[in-house]
């Protein structure tokens, strides 16, 4: 319940700390958003607001040497794994200073030091993961792997594909679906038969379970257990996490096939932080003003961030193929 720490057998959560958390995720894609519209940014920026609780889940669980892959929508997965915020931006805004020099932009960000990779290929996260947890268990390493795909990677082959083999050779891998209800415009319900995702698991006899993922609270324990569970040898886990995204798909998307009124519904009633605001004052967590100087603390702070990077230098068109292929001594 919030309002005080949460605990359970195995953890405990601060309600501000989650809260703290989400609000810095929204402040660093919102001031994102800011280089579309001067098009600082080249190409499609697909940010996750209104799918911060999910991120907040993945800091609270992940130790140092676990490994990440996410997908499109990737920058608070990246910030949950430890990536430092002000190099993610540079590499989303194409800086030298960037995580790749700019050269990967906001969807092929890659930071070893932080085990964390993206790609912008639907489906194409669960085998580099699925890579990452063959060679945990080869090397009796206790870290696990967390492939992070949508709802529209399901219907892929490489999701089959890995979820059978992670549960043939019994590798730690945890699948976790983000379900935001479209893959682009294609509403989940028109193109999938079973009800959810999560009782696909019992296909390859592994755990799977769903989980509301604009509940921060039961989207942070839920990815506990499940990673948990993974981590202490019980195989590989599947967790579907529904949420919503509150922009188009990508920016520039013109969002036509979603009704208006369904987009402002959810707002209110699905949006991760302001549902975790009510709770938190209504147990009285936090006050008013409290949580506000905590917004606008976020907002200060990546608002600087994003006036350095803009500062920062672009890369030397003269080194396009620099870093594109290994040296060979």
């Amino acid at each position: 319940m919030a309002g005080q720490d949460i605990g359970t057998r195995h953890m405990k959560l601060n309600p501000i700390s989650l809260f703290r958390t989400m609000t810095r995720m929204r402040a660093f894609d919102e001031a994102c958003l800011e280089g579309v519209q001067t098009f600082e940014i080249h190409g499609e920026l697909h940010t996750g607001i209104g799918q911060e609780a999910i991120g907040v889940a993945l800091a609270q669980s992940l130790t140092p040497n676990d490994a990440v892959v996410s997908t499109h929508r990737n920058h608070f997965h990246a910030l949950a794994k430890g990536v430092p915020p002000r190099a993610l931006m540079a590499e989303i805004f194409e800086k030298e200073t960037g995580l790749c020099r700019g050269r990967g932009g906001h969807m092929h960000p890659f930071d070893p030091e932080h085990h964390f990779s993206a790609t912008g290929i639907v489906g194409a996260s669960l085998p580099v993961a699925l890579g990452y947890a063959y060679k945990f268990k080869m090397m009796g390493l206790p870290h696990i792997a967390v492939g992070i795909c949508g709802d529209g990677a399901t219907n892929h082959g490489t999701f089959h594909e890995c979820l059978n083999m992670a549960a043939a050779w019994s590798l730690p891998l945890v699948c976790l679906v983000e379900n935001n209800e479209y893959a682009i415009s294609v509403r989940f319900r028109d193109v999938t038969a079973t009800p959810t995702i999560a009782e696909r698991a019992s296909a390859y006899g592994i755990t799977g379970r769903r989980v509301d993922g604009t509940d921060v609270e039961a989207v942070t324990l839920a990815f506990a257990e499940t990673a948990r569970h993974t981590r202490k040898g019980g195989g590989p886990s599947l967790l579907e996490a529904t949420c919503y995204r509150f922009r188009g798909h990508y920016e520039g998307d013109h969002d036509n096939y979603r009704e208006r009124a369904e987009k402002q519904r959810m707002r209110v009633e699905m949006d991760p932080i302001l549902r975790y605001r009510r709770e938190l004052l209504e147990h009285g967590a936090a006050t008013e003003a409290e949580l506000d100087a905590i917004g606008a603390k976020a907002r200060e702070e990546m608002t600087a961030m994003l006036a350095d990077v803009r500062a920062d230098a672009m890369p030397d068109p003269a080194g396009a193929m620099d870093y594109v292929f290994a040296e060979v001594m």
